[in-house]
């Protein structure tokens, strides 16, 4: 089986892609990514086969983009994701997308949910397409209060459908698959109401190989102590500036018997105490063993890393799906939500307090560890793109 990934130039949306072409290969299959080549460079395994497709977005590319992006936030920060980010993508993508499938090959497109490009041009040209869902934000039908957001999205996936889309072929989405949806999470998170349909099939979480993080200060983890990582992704780093400063002061009253790791940029965070470990990036994966707890925005890439270790969470989402995931976290007992713009020392060392010490949220978070393990991961999703061929 041939299988191409379209993916944009996110870590969290590619990272999944990585477990599940890494099982394919494993097993005799043959994968290739296609996206912008630059970024997904730094993205995917070294010998990954990368086709070209939307080098570049807006004038300025992606610095630009993520500079304009990264203080938005409610229906402002929605606004931009699609009419200067999703929008965009996909049409600087189709062309090379088009040329990628017809070169390579495909016995089935496997589409992240923000690649719009690779269902476009899949359906296009005939070939079978599935839904690489590296978030399950939009599965639990989010914009049900807000009918007029909801429109208006619809409204930015039907311009395209008119533009991309086959003569008169514009009744569906391509956001998701009617063949095969991957949802890397579990409905113990999720929440979903009732049976999922059958084409959903939820795998958990799939994690792949990540760059090296060579350097990391193993040493200075402080057995006596438990260890909360505190971290805002790849992306919202910049917007934390705030935050950081709550962070470091609830470090300040937990100092007794909690060490924090901070994933920040020093320039940001200031001089911190001896008992705050600082680290621009981390290990996260090969961290997450030797945590306790974990303190995030939101991502669906860390809030599901940190259940299936097990790990209780401190949840401050800023945008885009990030309440919604931490209304997931928050529902399913796993973690405390905090405001990212407006809390302080003492609401962080409560929350903190409230993971740590109380047994309900780590229970939970086992419980959906639990889940994660049993469905199966990069196997699970490989087992189910092979059930197509």
């Amino acid at each position: 089986m041939r299988v191409l990934f379209t993916v944009p130039p996110l870590a969290g949306h590619v990272n999944p892609t990585v477990a599940v072409g890494a099982e394919l290969a494993a097993r005799g299959h043959e994968v290739a990514w296609t996206g912008p080549a630059a970024p997904l460079a730094g993205l995917l395994p070294a010998r990954a086969r990368i086709l070209p497709a939307g080098e570049e977005v807006g004038r300025q590319g992606y610095p630009a983009l993520h500079a304009r992006w990264r203080d938005l936030r409610g229906v402002g920060a929605l606004r931009f994701l699609w009419e200067e980010a999703l929008v965009p993508l996909a049409r600087a993508m189709v062309p090379g997308v088009t040329r990628a499938v017809r070169a390579f090959t495909p016995d089935v497109v496997v589409a992240d949910q923000q690649a719009l490009a690779g269902p476009l041009v899949a359906r296009r040209l005939g070939v079978p397409w599935v839904t690489s869902a590296s978030t399950s934000a939009e599965l639990t039908r989010p914009f049900a209060d807000f009918p007029k957001v909801g429109e208006w999205v619809a409204g930015q996936i039907s311009g395209l459908l008119a533009q991309y889309g086959a003569a008169g072929d514009t009744d569906w989405d391509p956001r998701f698959s009617e063949r095969l949806v991957l949802v890397f999470s579990t409905p113990e998170l999720v929440g979903t109401a009732g049976d999922p349909p059958p084409h959903h099939a939820y795998v958990g979480p799939a994690f792949g190989a990540r760059p090296d993080q060579p350097g990391f200060p193993w040493q200075r983890l402080d057995p006596a102590r438990r260890r909360v990582l505190v971290s805002l992704g790849t992306l919202n780093q910049e917007a934390g500036g705030r935050f950081y400063r709550a962070v470091l002061g609830a470090a300040e009253r937990l100092a007794q018997d909690v060490q924090l790791v901070l994933a920040a940029p020093s320039a940001l965070v200031g001089p911190v105490p001896g008992h705050v470990l600082l680290q621009e990036r981390v290990p996260q994966l090969d961290l997450l063993p030797h945590l306790d707890a974990v303190v995030c925005h939101g991502g669906h890439n860390t809030v599901c890393e940190a259940l299936a270790y097990g790990l209780p969470l401190v949840v401050a989402p800023i945008r885009d799906d990030q309440p919604i995931v931490a209304q997931q976290v928050t529902r399913a007992g796993a973690g405390v939500r905090v405001r990212f713009a407006r809390t302080g020392a003492e609401e962080l060392r409560d929350a903190l307090t409230a993971v740590l010490d109380d047994p309900g949220p780590r229970r939970a978070a086992r419980r959906i560890q639990a889940s994660f393990a049993a469905a199966g991961g990069a196997a699970a999703a490989a087992d189910r793109l092979e059930k197509l061929s």
